[in-house]
């Protein structure tokens, strides 16, 4: 059996590594887990492995891990922490749960990853790949780990899989269809460098051969001039001119056009999701669906009848004429600006959190410019307010109001206590969710729950 044996050493217990832990520990493998994290922040994922004989290393990353025939990093472990650097040193071989997957997989995979919109357009991949009728297996950066399900899948399967920047660093394979969405800079309090974070993005196409396909956006320059690194064909998307081979618009219709074919998959009216952003990823889904073989019929189906993504843009509620939506993902500046794009109504913004050393100068003229309110809560708090006075200070218009809260329960509070009829109040933090939350999708919830909460103090 694979790893029977071998003492493998799985770094960070997140759900992939839990998934892996359970997948090696099958295979006969000798396995030892550490975590930064003790035993009581991490019971519930070893009562997962309850069962199974698991050596556990918490509370830091001892010299101990060292004695490994391999080392599995997870994605939330950064690759430069000082006991890998004394692995790769040593020369133990360093794997991941994605590198893994990639090698044993025997379904075609279609990979996507991109500064954002990688979760929508690889939950819109998916519904299309079913509509298609194939049974489809959506993972990676979400969902459930892929590893869970790697001894099922075969080859008559698809596999779509959204890929961070942090899984893609140590892929040494590439997928059958490859898209970059979009690069704009982000986690850059993780990579060194925005140069080191397309490096990695870039791994996701460097190692295809020439019957690989290349999804790229032709609207960037920097995602435009990765041909140079394409081995195999290119389709681009394109949410600004029509295309000679691609997914564009024209007169209101999304069209694919590929190896002199054209098909018109719906008109714009009739897309549920908001913003423009979220019509770039419908075009990104068609170029892949187009390469991907997927019938026209299936196409129009899945992308029409496609309402979204939880905590990206969602509807919450709508109370007294004011309408709240959680895009809790927006954990950069440049998702906050997609999402207030997508709105002509006043907007109340909920911003804030831990920042990951992104510019902000872009963000906070388009707050000076867009947003009727501005609540600010978490740690970046003070970092946007000043930003945004900085850039009060080339408008000569009208100051936005900032109001400054304790936390995100103070926040819903004062946006009620303002808002009105025809508003919209729009959590679109900019920032990780760190400083106060697991993830995004726990702050997310807890805003959702806060705002059902208003709405029943409301019919009391």
């Amino acid at each position: 059996m694979l790893y029977e044996n071998q003492r493998v050493t799985i770094v960070g217990l997140g759900r992939e590594g839990v998934a892996l832990a359970k997948f090696l520990a099958r295979q006969g493998a000798k396995v030892s887990v550490s975590d930064i994290k003790g035993e009581e922040a991490l019971g519930d994922r070893i009562d997962e492995l309850a069962n199974l004989p698991i050596n556990y290393l918490l509370g830091g990353h001892p010299e101990e891990l060292l004695e490994a025939d391999v080392i599995f990093v997870s994605p939330g472990a950064p690759q430069a922490i000082p006991i890998l650097a004394e692995a790769r040193r040593r020369g133990i071989p360093l794997s991941s749960e994605t590198r893994l997957f990639f090698s044993l997989c025997r379904a075609p995979i279609i990979g996507i990853t991109g500064s954002s919109g990688k979760t929508t357009t690889t939950s819109l991949v998916g519904a299309i790949m079913r509509a298609e009728g194939h049974r489809t297996f959506v993972g990676g950066n979400i969902g459930s780990p892929l590893m869970t399900f790697v001894e099922e899948i075969v080859p008559q399967d698809r596999v779509v899989m959204e890929l961070s920047s942090f899984q893609l660093e140590v892929l040494d394979q590439s997928p059958h269809i490859a898209a970059i969405l979009n690069l704009s800079p982000n986690h850059l309090d993780r990579h060194s460098s925005m140069n080191d974070y397309v490096a990695a993005k870039v791994n996701i196409l460097r190692f295809q051969e020439k019957d690989d396909y290349a999804v790229l956006n032709a609207d960037q320059q920097p995602t435009r001039e990765l041909t140079k690194s394409c081995q195999g064909r290119v389709l681009f998307f394109s949410r600004e001119r029509e295309l000679e081979q691609g997914a564009f618009l024209s007169q209101g219709e999304v069209t694919a056009r590929w190896e002199g074919k054209e098909r018109k998959v719906c008109h714009v009216s009739e897309i549920r999701l908001l913003g423009s952003h979220n019509l770039e990823n419908v075009l990104a889904a068609c170029a892949i669906a187009t390469v991907a073989g997927v019938q026209l019929e299936a196409m129009t189906g899945a992308i029409t009848s496609f309402s979204g993504v939880e905590h990206r843009l969602q509807l919450v509620e709508k109370m007294e004429g004011v309408r709240y939506y959680d895009d809790s993902i927006a954990t950069s500046p440049d998702r906050t600006m997609a999402a207030l794009d997508s709105f002509v109504e006043p907007v109340i913004l909920l911003a804030g959190g831990r920042e990951k050393h992104l510019p902000l100068e872009g963000l906070a003229e388009f707050i000076a410019e867009k947003v009727k309110s501005l609540i600010l809560f978490g740690e970046a708090a003070p970092l946007l307010e000043q930003a945004v006075l900085e850039a009060h200070r080339e408008d000569t218009g009208d100051r936005v109001p900032i109001y400054r809260s304790s936390d995100l329960i103070e926040a819903v509070q004062i946006a009620a206590r303002i808002s009105q009829a025809g508003d919209i109040v729009l959590l679109s933090p900019a920032c990780t969710s760190f400083d106060m939350y697991r993830d995004f999708a726990e702050r997310g919830d807890h805003f959702k729950a806060l705002v059902h909460e208003l709405r029943n103090s409301q019919e009391r």
